[in-house]
């Protein structure tokens, strides 16, 4: 390693290490050694210590013994010209820099400032977490780049921004550069920032570079099964599985080193726009450690190969960028030249089959006024139609490919789309309509991706716009005529009228021993995918992540289990899972990864279940946080008493139906009720629980936080748990 970059690495943190033990002696004086300290709403602690040493911080006084193992690995500060001829004493001042970052950025959320300020965003919460790893997991985020510093002006950061979003990769952001940074030059140019957009600026600081390398350090343990304390694993799987790198913008600093040397010890490499020394031969990370002088226009480029990315960007023939980094896009009514659907305008989107030679590929035309005839803010009606042929194409097709306009069209800048069928709401901006985008160009989207994403069922696709309203209502009825058609055929499907379920094993890239196994009845965990989505996927592509699994011998018909089923999870599993129920979470229930919707909990005393959904922050009455609860079920594990699922399941005639089902319900939060009202009316009345009053009688946060108080409230409500046998 170059002695100049050991010299600095190290300086950097030992000047680290004393501002986090001044930051701590702070904190300690202002609120007390038993203050509680906390990233907001995770459950991995302080989450780089916690991954690396297993240590659990709670209160400022958990930090002592970390503050002491900082000391213990910073190496003796040393001369430029002293020869260091091997990696270790800078990668343990790396690692002594990312806990003691970590120390004072999180005395920052106890004694401030705070690190949640203007367009700075600090930790993320384990909901995003979830929500954002399920694009690590299924290849949409290739993974992220760390940008520190500045560029030398706005136009530059604009350009490099736009280049690692059309490439699909997050940005994270944090310190500064001659009073600067990379997200206020963003924010000057106007572009949106935020979780949506995959341009997230963590903070103004260097140290605020811990939520980056927490980030992927929370992703291993949460997805991977990784165990907190188990250090090795923890970076060999960063390295293996997390592609990301660090752009340093601007002056290379003391504190900058000791960061980017304990980035090194998760395999992310270092690429600088500045003449600094370089590192060039592996040994951490996969190919380069530190690349210096790099041109601003060839930096992403570059980093990409250094990093050893794969990345495949599909090109789309219209005049504004199309990646899944726009997906996250909002358009104000203020920056929004035209809108459709929405209720404010009749609007639909249709999906259908048609013989070969009845549509002519890559043929898109418009019907109506375009564009160019609306004034600014102005509406007009619009339905989609795509007419799609292929030789292996099949009708129970037409409804998976259909929910793919809603994702394609929201990755081109500028455009807004919400919402599938009839009830579709698009925006285009001011600035896609001044950059030239027009009505064509969603046709020449959805040509140019359901190509480029099923090639293997579709030979030809033609799409036509409609912006008459005469016509939109026309073709609208029929339409609606095949949505009804749909939904009867799906509502009649169950589990016994089929002999083969599908497997989906995209999250194996993070839990490898996890696999969901999709019936009829049971979607996957994450709520993406159902029977006919598997079924479609594996005709796309038969070596796919979604594999048919025929049912084979009944072992055990009450539970959900059957002969072939079992072997083919005791296979895909790695041999660490032998048996899985599709209908109970007592007995073998199915494994979790990381990314369902929610988890149903046994309230023991109760003798029924909670259900928390991902987006519920506060303790829930089986005494675990949400992030908590995902730690314990995620990660290909098989826990009894516990199960991760969809929302849809929760509905199903299948719910743990060998543990008594829907009626063992007995606590959930507003949210999830309101949102699931009209469903669960439905799936009670059906079951004779009398509708609107078996909703009464479920217990919410607004009446019991605790398990004792969920007993009580069921008890006065005479719930039908009350009657039922335990679940045990």
């Amino acid at each position: 390693m170059s002695r100049i970059i050991a010299a600095a690495a190290i300086r950097g943190a030992h000047k680290i290490a004393l501002q986090a033990e001044q930051m701590l002696a702070k904190a300690v004086a202002a609120k007390g050694d038993s203050a509680p300290v906390e990233f907001p709403n995770t459950g991995y602690f302080i989450p780089i210590i916690y991954a690396m040493t297993g240590h659990e911080v709670k209160t400022l006084a958990d930090f002592k013994p970390v503050m002491a193992r900082v000391k213990a690995l910073l190496p003796p500060t040393v001369s430029d010209h002293l020869w260091t001829p091997y990696l270790g004493p800078a990668l343990d001042a790396g690692m002594a820099t990312l806990f003691a970052e970590e120390i004072i950025e999180a005395c920052k959320y106890v004694i401030g400032p705070s690190p949640v300020n203007g367009l700075w965003l600090g930790a993320a919460d384990d909901v995003i977490l979830r929500e954002r790893g399920i694009q690590f997991v299924d290849g949409s985020a290739p993974g992220f780049a760390a940008v520190v510093g500045a560029a030398p002006d706005t136009k530059t950061a604009v350009e490099i921004a736009r280049k690692l979003q059309e490439r699909m990769l997050y940005v994270f952001m944090c310190a500064h550069d001659h009073g600067t940074s990379f997200a206020q030059q963003l924010a000057e140019a106007g572009v949106q920032m935020g979780w949506e957009t995959r341009l997230v600026p963590f903070g103004p600081e260097i140290t605020a570079a811990i939520y980056s390398l927490g980030f992927a350090a929370r992703a291993a343990m949460s997805f991977g099964g990784v165990q907190p304390g188990d250090f090795r694993r923890n970076l060999l799987y960063n390295k293996a599985r997390i592609f990301a790198f660090v752009l340093a913008l601007g002056k290379v600093t003391d504190e900058w080193y000791a960061t980017a040397a304990g980035a090194i010890n998760y395999g992310f490499p270092t690429i600088a726009d500045s003449d600094i020394p370089q590192i060039l031969p592996t040994g951490v990370c996969t190919y380069e450690h530190v690349v210096s002088s790099v041109p601003h226009d060839e930096i992403v480029e570059r980093a990409i190969v250094i990093r050893g990315l794969k990345i495949k960007v599909a090109k789309v023939p219209i005049p504004v960028a199309f990646s899944p980094a726009f997906e996250g896009e909002r358009i104000r009514k203020e920056d929004m030249h035209v809108e459709f659907g929405g209720q404010r305008t009749p609007g639909f989107e249709w999906l259908t089959s048609a013989p070969m030679d009845q549509v002519e590929d890559g043929k898109v035309e418009v019907f109506g006024a375009d564009l160019d005839s609306v004034q600014e803010g102005g509406k007009l009606p619009l339905g989609i139609v795509v007419e799609v042929a292929g030789r292996k194409m099949q009708p129970d097709f037409e409804p998976v490919l259909e929910r793919q306009i809603h994702t394609f069209l929201n990755h081109a800048q500028g455009v807004f789309h919400m919402g599938q069928r009839d009830i579709n709401w698009v925006r285009i901006s001011k600035a896609a309509f001044k950059a030239g985008f027009r009505l064509e160009h969603l046709g020449k989207i959805l040509h140019a991706m359901l190509h480029e994403h099923f090639s293997s069922i579709l030979d030809k696709v033609q799409v036509k716009v409609h912006s008459d309203e005469k016509k939109v209502l026309e073709i609208q009825d029929q339409a609606r005529k095949v949505y009804h058609e749909r939904d009867a055929r799906l509502a009649g499907m169950t589990d016994e009228s089929v002999d083969i379920f599908y497997s989906c094993t995209l999250c194996q890239s993070f839990a490898p021993n996890h696999l969901c196994v999709i019936t009829p009845q049971r979607s996957g965990l994450c709520g993406a995918y159902s029977w006919l989505d598997g079924r479609a996927a594996y005709e796309i592509n038969p070596a796919g992540a979604n594999q048919p699994i025929p049912k084979g011998a009944p072992v055990d018909a009450r539970l959900g289990q059957w002969e072939k089923v079992n072997q083919f999870i005791l296979q895909k599993s790695s041999g660490t899972i032998e048996r899985m129920s599709a209908y109970s979470m007592i007995v073998d229930p199915m494994t979790s990864c990381g990314c369902f919707e929610c988890i149903s909990a046994v309230l023991p005393s109760t003798g029924g279940i909670m259900i928390a959904p991902r987006e519920y922050p506060d303790m829930t009455p089986c005494g675990m946080k949400f992030s908590t609860l995902a730690g314990t079920v995620g990660g290909g594990r098989q826990v009894p008493g516990f199960v991760g699922h969809s929302r849809h399941y929760i509905t199903s005639p299948k719910f743990i139906s060998a543990d008594g089902g829907f009626k063992r319900i007995v606590w959930m939060p507003k949210m999830l009720k309101d949102e699931l009202h009209d469903d669960l009316v439905k799936c009670a009345s059906a079951l004779g629980l009398g509708g609107e009053e078996f909703l009464k009688k479920i217990a919410d946060e607004t009446v019991a936080t605790t398990e004792e108080q969920v007993a009580e409230f069921i008890a006065k409500a005479g719930h039908p748990v009350m009657v039922m046998d335990p679940m045990f």
